[in-house]
């Protein structure tokens, strides 16, 4: 991954990172997990854009829904604890707003660093397909 690409990913996992907190600020818990896929999802498409690849509607909560639960299996307790949480007032909902932005963040650049493979090995696979046709 480029510096380019790198800055273009950055603020967009950040940006989304801010609102994935915002939406898991409100002390109701389960309601964190909607403000999360409604965000992963319109991240996935963004990172997407910035390696050329085009997500849309379904593939695009597909992605996302894969990047969520492989976080949260590799950080169940962590999870679970955020959602407990929000039964705390005020104290509760703070944590939980900032447990889903380390969340949004270990995803975002999940999803950046997977797209990122993919860009490099369709560009693999593009080279050797010149190189087949000039006989290198």
């Amino acid at each position: 991954m480029n510096d380019g690409d790198k800055r273009m990913c950055h603020t967009i996992i950040y940006a989304a990172a801010a609102a994935s907190g915002a939406g898991n600020i409100v002390p109701v818990p389960g309601l964190g997990l909607a403000a999360d896929m409604a965000t992963m999802t319109t991240m996935a498409i963004s990172l997407a854009s910035v390696f050329g690849k085009e997500l849309r509607g379904a593939e695009a909560r597909k992605v996302a829904y894969a990047a969520l639960k492989k976080a949260v299996c590799q950080q169940p307790l962590q999870y679970a604890s955020r959602e407990l949480l929000k039964f705390v007032p005020w104290v509760g909902s703070a944590v939980s707003a900032m447990l889903a932005v380390n969340l949004t963040e270990a995803v975002g650049w999940q999803l950046a660093e997977e797209f990122d493979q993919e860009c490099r090995g369709s560009m693999s696979a593009d080279v050797r397909t010149d190189r087949n046709r000039n006989g290198i």
